[in-house]
Formats: structure tokens, C-alpha cells, sequence
């Protein structure tokens, strides 16, 4: 067997000191470019390999040296107001999961406006370099802000949580929405139903980038023609800020066009915003889970009579950071030249909602249109 290739016999081949080839290796911006990639081509020439075990030991020792000093990461938002995503359940589990993840890595994290008068994403890049951080997770983007977020990327390491903005293309972390609906059409077949209707709220498909639409389309081609409901599509509002400014007398009714869809359509169960629908169905007299049965894609710790998903946004939060400092210690800043998606599944929860089918035979549900 032969022996292992070191640092040291690198730094030889080279005519460079031990520390260099470390730092070079490392992607180190004290080292110039061109002197990194010559390094980088000796050592695999060489045959050399890291040594894991040996790794994780400096990573140790370095973690102990800077114990008195916790860096920050910043988590960059661009909502309608400062704090206006914090009402949003998803958007505050990702970032509270975030926070206690990075404080277990050593870190700090730090919330920070792009909507602040006057601020520029210049001028937000000078405030976290003069402030030391070259971190940066970009969460809470709306799908209708500006979709380049312009920062002096060569200067830090950035991760996106959710599917905004596009550009640049960062390493992202999501909920695997898809997924969440495809889970729930296969638990919803399991209890013998065939007619699944979807309450689609156009909003939050948006700011999913339209995954519950695509999943909820896929699962429909495994049914019969004349099994399949059409979806029911209605203009939602994400957040408690975005609903004060609607009409008191209107908010909470439903949708114009529900009463029709549900007569000609006939669902045997409904799915989507689970506490939302069922508001509207006790207001148009449809019982759940007499007259029809409800999924619930956005499942709370409130009501556990709702069957359906609870999505796992604390862990999107947590694997987001660190993916982030797994970046920070490589040193590799700037956008990636190929970035790569993470998707965390949701948790299926039974529920007095959705209960089994016997014989596959169900009441039509009859309202007033």
C-alpha cells in the first residue's frame, strides 16, 4: 500500500510553504486564483485526499479559538413590512429553526430589512461587509418583488429558503410541496375516495413557484377521465398584513363560484387550506366529514379533528444553515456555477376528517348556489 500524500509533500512539489497549499486548498481568497488552481492540480496529480478524521479535529480546535466570538449569518427579507412575514407560520418555523441550528454551529443570526427606505442592495452588501458577515440566508421573498437580488455575491457564501428570488441562482432549501400534495392524494386514495376536488389558493401556489398545482395535476392522470374534478382556483391572501387592509364584511367568506363547483363537481373530499375551507363549508351548510371529507396541506398543532400535512419548516431553517456553513468553512463564496435544491418532505397526520370509505359510497354533497 502506498503511502499517504500530505500537505507537506505538496508544498515540496510545489516550492511553496505547507500553509499555502492548506489555504489554497481550502479556497482561500488570501491566496491569488491562478496560484490556487496550480496547487489544486498538484495535489491531484499526486493522488492527495483529505483526511476526514484529521478535518474535523481543526475544525474543533478552530470552533474552541473563536468560542468568545459568535460570527453572525444574516437572514435577508424583502416582505411588505420589517416583520410582516413573521405572521406567516411557515416563513417564522424556517427562520426560529434556522436561528437555534446556527446558534448550535457557533453562530449568530441577525434579521435584516431589504424594504428599509432608500436601500439599495449595494448599500446592504457595505453594511454586512462592514459588519464582518459573509453569510447570508435569503428568506421571505415575495414572488412579486424584484427577482435579482443584486449583492456583491464574491464577498459572501448565500443560501435561498423557498423558490425567491430566482436569480441569482443560490443553493436553495424548500418545503417539497409537491410532494405534500402528492402524499396527500395517496393517503386520500388509500380511504377508497375517487373524486378529490382542490381548493387552490393562487397565492401561495405562486409563491411555491406552482408545485401544489403540478403535484395535484400529476396525481389526477392516475385516475379515470370521469373521476377527475377540476380545480377550484381562488385569489388568497398569505398574512394577517395583507388581509387588514380587505373589506371587514367580506373577509372569511367564500369564494363567488364555491357553491356552483361543489353542486356540478361533487367532490368526495376537498383538500388545501384545511381551516380556511372549513369555514366555508359550515357557512354554505356542508358538514366534514358527513357530506365531505378535507385534507389539510397546511396542518397546524390547533385542530387535530383536520387530517393532512404538517410541513416541516423548522428543518428547512435548520438545513438550510448548514448548508451555509458548510460553505463558509470551504471559503466558497460567490454564486455557484451549478446550484442545487434540497426539499424537505412533510409529515402525514390522521385525522376525524378523512375517515376510511366503506364501500366506496358517499352522500353528494347538495348546497345552495
Amino acid at each position: 500500500m502506498s503511502e499517504r500524500v500530505t500537505m507537506a509533500d505538496i508544498a515540496k512539489e510545489a516550492g511553496v510553504h505547507k500553509t499555502t497549499v492548506s489555504l489554497a486548498l481550502r479556497e482561500h481568497r488570501s491566496i491569488p486564483l491562478k496560484t490556487r488552481n496550480r496547487i489544486r492540480a498538484i495535489a491531484e496529480q499526486m493522488g492527495y485526499r483529505p483526511d476526514p478524521a484529521l478535518r474535523a479535529l481543526v475544525s474543533y480546535r478552530n470552533k474552541k479559538a473563536e468560542s468568545r466570538h459568535r460570527p453572525t449569518l444574516a437572514f435577508l427579507t424583502d416582505w411588505g413590512t420589517r416583520l410582516g412575514w413573521r405572521e406567516c407560520p411557515g416563513y417564522a418555523a424556517s427562520f426560529e429553526g434556522a436561528r437555534q441550528r446556527a446558534g448550535q454551529l457557533g453562530y449568530q443570526l441577525e434579521h435584516f430589512w431589504l424594504g428599509e427606505p432608500h436601500l439599495t442592495h449595494r448599500r446592504m452588501s457595505d453594511i454586512l461587509m462592514a459588519r464582518g458577515i459573509h453569510g447570508v440566508l435569503v428568506g421571505a421573498h415575495r414572488a412579486d418583488t424584484v427577482d435579482n437580488l443584486a449583492l456583491d455575491w464574491a464577498q459572501f457564501c448565500g443560501v435561498r429558503l423557498g423558490y425567491f428570488p430566482r436569480n441569482p441562482a443560490l443553493h436553495s432549501v424548500a418545503n417539497d410541496q409537491r410532494a405534500v400534495m402528492q402524499m396527500a392524494c395517496g393517503r386520500i386514495l388509500a380511504r377508497g375516495y375517487r373524486r378529490i376536488g382542490l381548493l387552490l389558493d393562487q397565492t401561495w401556489d405562486r409563491l411555491i413557484d406552482r408545485a401544489w398545482m403540478a403535484g395535484f395535476l400529476a396525481e389526477q392522470q392516475l385516475l379515470e377521465r370521469m373521476e377527475r374534478v377540476p380545480l377550484f382556483e381562488y385569489a388568497g391572501r398569505t398574512c394577517r398584513e395583507e388581509r387588514a387592509g380587505a373589506d371587514e364584511n367580506d373577509d372569511g367568506l367564500p369564494p363567488e363560484g364555491l357553491a356552483v363547483w361543489l353542486n356540478e363537481h361533487r367532490p368526495e373530499v376537498v383538500i388545501g387550506n384545511g381551516t380556511l375551507i372549513q369555514s366555508w363549508l359550515r357557512i354554505l351548510g356542508v358538514s366534514v366529514p358527513e357530506d365531505v371529507a378535507l385534507v389539510d396541506l397546511m396542518l397546524g398543532g390547533g385542530d387535530k379533528e383536520l387530517a393532512g400535512v404538517r410541513q416541516n419548516h423548522g428543518l428547512v431553517g435548520e438545513t438550510a444553515v448548514d448548508i451555509l456553513a458548510a460553505q463558509l468553512a470551504q471559503n466558497r463564496f460567490g454564486v455557484p456555477s451549478l446550484s442545487t435544491s434540497t426539499l424537505v418532505e412533510g409529515t402525514w397526520v390522521e385525522g376525524a376528517s378523512l375517515p376510511p370509505l366503506p364501500n366506496a359510497v358517499r352522500r353528494v354533497v347538495s348546497t345552495t348556489a
